[in-house]
């Protein structure tokens, strides 16, 4: 399935199955050769973007702002072809679904206060030597603070 069909089918769903189905497909593009551990972090920013709510009301309005995640930053032509990471970063996504709806008071972050992530062996962001908070596969978090 391409990218722009996966996106115009989550437009159609609803919002939580429309959240998990974005949230799965940043997970699979985004870290889909990292370990489990790397993409809840992934999944973990994504969710405090969404709580400090400047990028969007919904998962799906934060994962697709743009150029924020690999949703708007690969082809809409991308063939999600890897039917075993597809179902990794789907059953990962709903497993962080889960851990966000634990109160915030007694979630432990794995990236605490991250809200933006790269792959350090291939990007340089301009906003890479802020604070770091953890490197995890060959993704660096860093809180923007």
């Amino acid at each position: 399935m391409k990218l722009s069909t996966l996106l115009m089918i989550a437009n159609w769903l609803p919002a939580p199955v429309a959240d998990q189905t974005c949230l799965a497909a940043t997970l699979y593009l985004e870290a889909r050769d990292q370990p489990v551990l790397g993409q809840l972090a992934v999944a973990e920013v994504a969710f405090r973007r969404l709580e400090q709510g400047n990028d969007g009301k919904t998962l799906c309005q934060v994962l697709t702002r743009p150029k924020q995640f690999a949703l708007t930053l690969v082809s809409p032509r991308h063939e999600f072809n890897d039917a075993g990471a597809w179902a990794r970063a789907y059953r990962v996504a709903q497993s962080a679904r889960t851990l966000h709806r634990v109160p915030a008071q007694y979630r432990v972050d794995l990236v605490p206060g991250a809200s933006h992530f790269y792959a350090w062996q291939r990007v340089s962001p301009n906003w890479r030597g802020k604070r770091e908070v953890a490197t995890i596969g060959d993704h660096r978090f860093v809180a923007l603070d």
